[in-house]
């Protein structure tokens, strides 16, 4: 495991964001195309999860985002983000209560 400071961490933006639009990317097995409101701002986000979850299981959820990541390709397409899971088995990071007043608020 490395190691890194409390700056370094600081430096991660993690806000709450609601699964609006979620659709499985044509070609791959893995991936997911997310479409997340974060209050300000909607955010197309690829999510390798789709041997895990279904498309469906998405839309409505509120789940924690990673914005400040640079954009990524995947499969021709552009991730503006990341959602937060655990790795092996994955489980979503969501919150449960206050959803819609909690969207684009900033995780610390």
């Amino acid at each position: 495991m490395s190691l890194i400071s409390l700056d370094d961490f600081k430096r991660v933006e993690l806000r709450i964001g609601k699964v609006v639009e979620a659709s499985r990317v044509e070609g791959s097995k893995k991936l997911i195309k997310l479409l997340i409101d974060l209050g300000n701002e909607k955010r197309q986000v690829l999510a390798g999860l789709a041997e895990y979850y279904k498309p469906e299981d998405f839309v409505g959820k509120y789940v924690v985002v990673v914005v400040n990541l640079q954009p990524k390709k995947m499969m021709g397409l552009e991730s503006q983000g990341m959602i937060l899971a655990t790795c092996d088995k994955p489980v979503l990071l969501t919150i449960e209560k206050g959803g819609d007043e909690h969207v684009g608020e900033r995780v610390c």
